[in-house]
């Protein structure tokens, strides 16, 4: 597993957004991926139709710091918890999975309470999740 990150480093942060499973509407996806590089972060975006196991594999290959999902199709309580699964599996426990699109109140809550981060609704300011991921980052990464 890489090294975690030591307050020496200089390297940005780095996220991997992911589109997982047939949803193939990836517009709001690449909109987060700019503004996290605009806002100086590195982004590995995977593009569309990816599983669990791809993104989690991706993460680890790239030692990012955050994982962005963005989903559409109502599959979220299927993948975050794979995710989470195959997350501490491969002893990423120091990896914020977060993400957003159409996601119940309610089963945000609940993906939360599993250990899933914030989780963004459609028309949240992307410098809301820019902040957001930089705090994170930050906190538990210790850039």
């Amino acid at each position: 597993m890489p090294e975690k990150n030591t307050s020496s480093s200089k390297r940005p942060i780095r996220v991997l957004v992911a589109k997982v499973g047939l949803d193939g509407h990836d517009r709001g996806a690449k909109v987060i991926a700019t503004s996290l590089r605009d806002a100086g972060m590195e982004v590995i975006y995977t593009g569309l139709r990816q599983t669990p196991e791809m993104v989690v594999n991706a993460a680890l290959q790239e030692d990012v710091d955050a994982i962005g999902i963005s989903i559409l199709t109502g599959a979220h309580n299927t993948i975050f918890p794979k995710i989470l699964s195959l997350m501490k599996e491969k002893e990423m426990d120091d990896v914020l999975v977060t993400g957003g699109g159409i996601i119940p109140p309610d089963d945000m809550k609940h993906l939360n309470e599993m250990g899933v981060g914030k989780l963004f609704p459609p028309g949240t300011s992307t410098s809301v999740i820019v902040d957001y991921i930089k705090n994170w980052v930050r906190k538990n990464r210790n850039f």
